[in-house]
Parts: C-alpha cells; sequence; structure tokens
C-alpha cells in the first residue's frame, strides 16, 4: 500500500480540530488491594502495632516485625486477625507492601541494614522526627530534609511513600472504635504508589487517603504532629484531620 493510499484510508478530521482528550482520571479511582501483604516494621511500638490491627481486621494479611522474632510472634498473637511476626528482615522478605513505624531515632540504622531486603519493595513511612523539651514537642528536620526523603535516600532500588503520620495510636488499638474518623496524607513520586497507599488507607473504615504532594513536601506534614500533640493535650483529646471540599 502507497503512502498515498494510507492517507486516503485515514478518517478526516477539520482543519484547526484538535484530537479529543481522554477523559481525565477520576482522583478516587483507586486500585485493589485487598491481595497485598502489608509488612510493619516496628510493629511492636503504639503506632505500627495500631495500623496493624486495622489493617488486619479489614482483612488484609499482615506482617508485624521487630529486631527480634519473640516478641513480634507475641505481638501478633495478641492481635488476631491473622497478623503474623516475624524479624525484620524476614518481614520486608515476604511483604508486598512495608510500612515504617519505627522510633526516629533508629530510622535511618533500621532501613539502612534492610536496603537489600526491601529492594523492589513499596515503602510507607510514617515516621515524625520530634523532638521534646519543657515547652512541649517540636519538629526536627533531618539532613535530607525528612523522615520519608531519609528513607528514599537510604533505599535507591525502593518506591518511597508517606502517609499515616497523624493517628492517634489510642484510637488505632481501641477495640471498641468502629471507625477512624480521619483523612491520611498520602505524599509520593510515583502516582501508582501514591493511589495503592490511598487504597490501604481506605480498607479501615472512616479513614480516606488524600494525595497531598511529592516527597518533597514531607516535612510540614511530618512536622504537623507536633501541633496535634499540642491540641490533644490541651483538649484531652485524640484530633486527626479532614480535608475539606474534596
Amino acid at each position: 500500500m502507497t503512502s498515498t493510499d494510507s492517507a486516503a484510508q485515514t478518517p478526516a478530521t477539520p482543519s484547526g480540530t484538535a484530537p479529543a482528550k481522554a477523559p481525565a482520571k477520576d482522583p478516587w479511582d483507586l486500585p485493589d488491594v485487598s491481595g497485598l501483604v502489608v509488612g510493619v516494621l516496628g510493629g511492636t511500638g503504639p503506632q505500627g502495632k495500631g495500623l496493624a490491627y486495622r489493617l488486619a481486621k479489614a482483612g488484609q494479611k499482615v506482617i508485624i516485625g521487630s529486631r527480634a522474632a519473640d516478641r513480634a510472634q507475641a505481638a501478633a498473637e495478641e492481635l488476631g486477625h491473622g497478623v503474623e511476626g516475624a524479624d525484620n528482615a524476614e518481614t520486608a522478605r515476604r511483604s508486598d507492601v512495608v510500612i515504617v513505624a519505627v522510633p526516629w531515632e533508629g530510622h535511618g540504622k533500621t532501613l539502612e541494614s534492610l536496603r537489600e531486603e526491601l529492594a523492589g519493595k513499596l515503602v510507607v513511612d510514617c515516621v515524625n522526627p520530634l523532638g521534646f523539651d519543657k515547652k512541649g514537642a517540636y519538629a526536627l528536620k533531618p539532613e535530607e530534609g525528612s523522615a520519608a526523603e531519609q528513607a528514599a535516600a537510604l533505599l535507591p532500588d525502593s518506591r518511597v511513600a508517606a502517609a499515616f503520620h497523624h493517628l492517634s495510636a489510642v484510637l488505632l488499638m481501641d477495640t471498641g472504635i468502629a471507625e477512624i474518623d480521619t483523612d491520611v496524607m498520602v505524599l509520593g513520586e510515583e502516582r501508582a504508589d501514591v493511589e495503592i497507599v490511598q487504597a490501604l488507607a481506605g480498607r479501615i473504615p472512616g479513614m480516606r487517603g488524600v494525595f497531598a504532594g511529592r516527597l518533597r513536601n514531607a516535612h510540614q506534614v511530618e512536622s504537623l504532629v507536633a501541633n496535634l500533640i499540642s491540641v490533644n493535650r490541651r483538649y484531652k483529646a485524640h484530633a486527626g484531620l479532614r480535608v475539606t471540599d474534596i
């Protein structure tokens, strides 16, 4: 077929008319994540344990990690809902998505030691670098800019996102509370990864994952926890966040 023949079979378009654009993707059209295995590093601490409980209760397969496997296994038995416990390395190897909920003081060393096991994984950092003095909590700024950016620097072969910073461990672990009424701000570099984390957050009743920018914006999200601690102390509450008009 000649080029002239080919052109003759191509439907003509009115001069100056741009090709029709594909409809914009619905930002709330999120993937099915029910089959993913979620690991929680620091899963024996209050935040990690609470997240593990809520996700497992919602039907997610969850493994909690600790430096000591027996400690993780004991915590897993306490939580029930099919939660398993293992050391941090095994947790990382067996999981599709790994939530980092370790104390800030051990954040860098923990991730550096697991670089190989976390390669190719989606790593969700929820660590808040904070200091405390007689005036209360205040934000620390890591050299990399934020805990999430430190994670990205230490894990070049992983996909790093940030989320779950503003959740009350007390509410997460309260078995008498059916829904956690809060939004989760999710940050990341790739839309597909962010949407996976949003979908995981949305599995917990009452919770919604909201895209909040790239990792360079993680510092102010992590820092806001210092403000929430002040709110909670003044009002004897377990405050969370809601984003309006979306």
